[in-house]
């Protein structure tokens, strides 16, 4: 996919064309005029579809969709607070989700994965995994394509637009200042514009009780990906107690400073 098609998108929208020329493959693109002008989505996945892939089938939506979109049969309904938890298919996310899925309300999941190769950043995580994931937990899934050139909280602001009635946008992050600072930054006038709140239940919670959380769970986690030299043959290995407590002391038991990556699998 051509790094520059939204530009070529945006230059022929705003001259009313219906298409544009690909510059990668000498195709021609429809425009979200052009398609608006047919009236309805013709399911074929397009680039730059306005009506959030209503006629993909759920089961394709993970392989097809270029515009943010349900990936599950289940969509949030309107009139109950809603918690949209940014989710990335890891130990983390889950065990903030076993913080707030008791809670009054309802709760979204939130992806973000690469458009290109269809994987979530660092976990290494297909989407089609995460939305099984999704399936599992019997929740509603947002899932989010990224491409270079767009804004990421404009990306996510447009994405939101689907989810009725929101109260929180939820983080899984642990006890890193700098990542929770880029959160709150980013993230405070679209919070402010959606009149929500910003949520980190996991902060600062004490490893044990975490590690607790993780055993009691009806979910087993294994390693998705490692960036730490230490690390390398171990993706597949569970991740557990006995895991952590073996890890060298310059490896976080958590894996909090990015040295491996989790998925979690429901049993």
């Amino acid at each position: 996919m051509s790094d520059d098609f939204n530009r070529l998108h945006a230059e022929a929208s705003a001259a009313g064309e219906h298409f544009y020329i690909d510059p990668a493959s000498g195709y021609r693109v429809f425009t979200e005029i052009g398609l608006k002008a047919r009236g309805e989505c013709c399911g074929a996945g397009c680039r730059h579809c306005p009506y959030h892939h209503a006629s993909v089938d759920v089961g394709k939506r993970a392989a097809r969709i270029q515009q943010p979109a349900w990936l599950t049969d289940i969509e949030p309904g309107p009139g109950t607070p809603t918690r949209v938890l940014f989710w990335s298919g890891g130990k983390d996310s889950y065990l903030t989700y076993l913080r707030i899925a008791e809670l009054p309300g309802q709760v979204v999941l939130l992806t973000t994965f690469d458009a290109n190769s269809r994987n979530i950043a660092h976990q290494d995580i297909p989407i089609s995994d995460v939305a099984g994931q999704a399936a599992a937990l019997d929740v509603p899934l947002l899932g989010v394509p990224l491409v270079s050139e767009t804004d990421y909280v404009e990306l996510i602001e447009g994405a939101l637009a689907l989810v009725p009635d929101i109260s929180q946008l939820v983080f899984g992050d642990l006890h890193l200042e700098h990542i929770r600072g880029w959160r709150e930054d980013a993230f405070k006038d679209l919070a402010e514009r959606l009149d929500c709140e910003l949520s980190f239940p996991l902060w600062q919670v004490d490893y044990e009780l975490l590690m607790k959380d993780a055993e009691r769970a009806p979910a087993s986690f294994f390693i998705s990906a490692v960036t730490h030299n230490k690390l390398i043959g171990l993706v597949g290995t569970e991740y557990n107690r006995a895991f952590a407590e073996s890890l060298p002391a310059d490896i976080d038991r958590f894996g909090e400073n990015g040295e491996f990556h989790t998925r979690v699998t429901f049993t």
